[in-house]
């Protein structure tokens, strides 16, 4: 299955399949597409069951987060451009070729395989006969 890089995607959830160096792993993602969805990301929250993808992103902040968590930059194709552990408080750099952002508790990412120059999927639910985020 090829990445879908001309999607327009919107809020929901839906899996996030990860392709590293072993077998595929499927993990849950919520996709925050619109302004909102991504300002509120992981604020508030003590946990976070999956992922949270925010898109389009190129940076991201833990400020007022109560959890350490992990951080995935990807690239328009969803190919793993760096990932971070960041704790509370911090502020993340841009990446310049960056277009989309994973976030997951702290040590999650390692164990699902997202590492630098692994490809991702993202597989958004299907809405009404239809999947969200396809034109």
């Amino acid at each position: 299955m090829r990445a879908r890089t001309r999607a327009r995607w919107r809020d929901g959830r839906g899996w996030l399949v990860v392709y590293g160096a072993g077998e595929p792993v499927r993990v849950p993602v919520e996709i925050a597409a619109s302004y909102r969805a991504r300002t509120r990301g992981l604020l508030g929250r003590d946990g976070v069951t999956g992922a949270l993808l925010l898109t389009p992103a190129n940076s991201i902040h833990t400020v007022g987060m109560r959890i350490p968590i992990d951080v995935a930059y990807l690239d328009r194709h969803l190919r793993v451009l760096a990932v971070r552990t960041m704790r509370p408080g911090r502020l993340g750099l841009p990446r310049l070729r960056s277009r989309h952002v994973l976030e997951a508790e702290a040590g999650a990412m390692r164990g699902w395989g997202v590492e630098t120059g692994a490809r991702v999927e993202v597989e958004p639910e299907e809405e009404t006969g239809r999947r969200a985020g396809a034109r």
